[in-house]
């Protein structure tokens, strides 16, 4: 089993997770093509650079023609820039301050961050999840970009006492955090691994300047996002672990382990923006095979139950609330006839969901259906690995899912809707495409 470890000693930012890739080999064009596919005025900058005697990938965005800086560093400069605009007024008077101002509002703002406490350049999540969904990248890697974003935009719901819906993302929804997040879905899927495990984080420690003022470090919203991950603080006063970092590790990794058991291949290492004397400021990427030891595991992981009895429902309408909530993230969703209280015959909904995912899952059920109540548990799940191969039918590709324990395949489907795509375009029975594409795998047409 092939798998990725994820090594924040020093943190994690999106851009740190961009360089770790291309120094692990992800090829620096496919990260090119990607933001050329999100149709944004951006454009990627992939240098080498030395943190601490480490030579590392620096990978900075470039948003209309301004780089992207750490948050304290650019809120620095906006207040030089208010101070000088200060000055300037008192040295030429209202008026010309005031077309002054106008002028250079437009030539300064950072389009890569919310200019304002109003939000005025922010993004909603509907606006980002339509650019997402037209960008010429896979659907798988669309799938875990929009997930990313929506792990961001619970936690600023949660810290602001707002909705999902109703955040507009002033720091994590703008272009250069669009670029991070879907370079790095693409990125990770690039990287051909059975499972990403990383490390504990290192969150720094000390306060940071952001559009809300000053806050303590980590950031109330990546405290939000890992809840449950473990966290540590070597005492450098500094923002070790952004928001973004914070979601996409929490969204790509299985796991928050020490250094696995692993035959490594190769390694690549990320550089930050900040170079700290004596503390290499990188993240490292480990590729490798798992050893027979680790393969042998099944994965473990805590994940929501969600439940709901449902008794006055339109059948219909429960159709319906079932596609949404696994289109909207959920694992897992299914029903069971049940009888209820008075003889009333009912149905038991039951939802499986990533625990940061439960509370958008929950608001479907509400909004969705007729119950009044939600139980909610957390509840730790083993499973076997899982990896994805591709065979040729004669209608086209169909990926077929292979599951195994101790290195050996213990399961074996082909994906259904890959299926079902081609038996509706090729008018051919389903049942024959599901058996040609187990055909496939098994080799029945080699041996013939």
């Amino acid at each position: 089993m092939r798998i990725a470890y994820l090594d924040c000693f020093s943190g994690i930012s999106g851009d740190m997770f961009l360089g770790a890739l291309v120094d692990a080999g992800v090829p620096s064009r496919l990260l090119e093509e990607t933001v050329a596919a999100l149709n944004v005025d951006a454009r990627l900058e992939i240098s080498r650079v030395d943190r601490s005697g480490i030579s590392a990938t620096k990978v900075d965005v470039w948003v209309a023609g301004e780089k992207d800086l750490p948050r304290e560093e650019y809120w620095a400069k906006e207040a030089d820039h208010s101070r000088h605009e200060h000055l300037h007024s008192h040295q030429h008077g209202h008026d010309d301050h005031h077309e002054h101002e106008h002028h250079d509002h437009a030539k300064h703002e950072h389009p890569a961050r919310e200019m304002s406490a109003e939000h005025k350049h922010g993004r909603g999540l509907t606006e980002i999840r339509k650019i997402i969904a037209g960008a010429a990248i896979s659907e798988n890697a669309k799938k875990t970009a929009v997930s990313i974003f929506e792990t961001l935009g619970a936690a600023e719901a949660k810290i602001h006492n707002t909705t999902v819906e109703s955040v507009h993302f002033h720091e994590v929804g703008a272009v250069d955090a669009m670029v991070d997040i879907v370079c790095a879905a693409v990125g990770a899927e690039a990287l051909a691994v059975d499972e990403i495990v990383c490390s504990p984080l290192n969150v720094g420690s000390g306060t940071v300047k952001c559009a809300h003022g000053t806050l303590p470090v980590p950031a109330p919203a990546t405290v939000e996002i890992l809840k449950g991950t473990p966290v540590y603080s070597s005492g450098i006063e500094a923002e070790l672990v952004t928001p973004t970092g914070a979601a996409i590790v929490k969204t790509l990794a299985r796991r928050f382990v020490a250094f696995p058991e692993m035959k490594i291949e190769r390694a690549g290492y990320g550089a930050g923006s900040r170079d700290f004397p004596g503390h290499a400021n990188v993240a490292r990427l480990t590729v490798g095979e798992a050893q027979p030891q680790m393969a042998a595991k099944t994965s473990q992981e805590t994940i929501t139950v969600l439940e709901a009895n449902l008794d006055d429902l339109n059948p219909q309408v429960f159709g319906y609330v079932m596609e949404r909530l696994l289109e909207e993230g959920a694992l897992d969703a299914f029903g069971m006839p049940v009888q209820m209280k008075k003889g009333r015959p009912g149905m038991l909904l039951t939802v499986l969901a990533k625990p940061e995912d439960a509370g958008k899952l929950s608001r479907i059920l509400f909004t969705e259906t007729t119950t009044l109540g939600v139980r909610r548990r957390d509840e730790q799940r083993q499973a076997l690995m899982r990896r994805w191969e591709n065979v040729n039918t004669p209608w086209g590709e169909v990926r077929v899912k292979i599951a195994s324990m101790n290195g050996t395949v213990t399961n074996y489907a082909p994906e259904y809707e890959d299926c079902r795509r081609i038996a509706e375009e090729h008018h051919v029975p389903l049942k024959a495409v599901l058996q040609e594409a187990a055909r496939a795998y098994l080799g029945l047409d080699r041996k013939a």
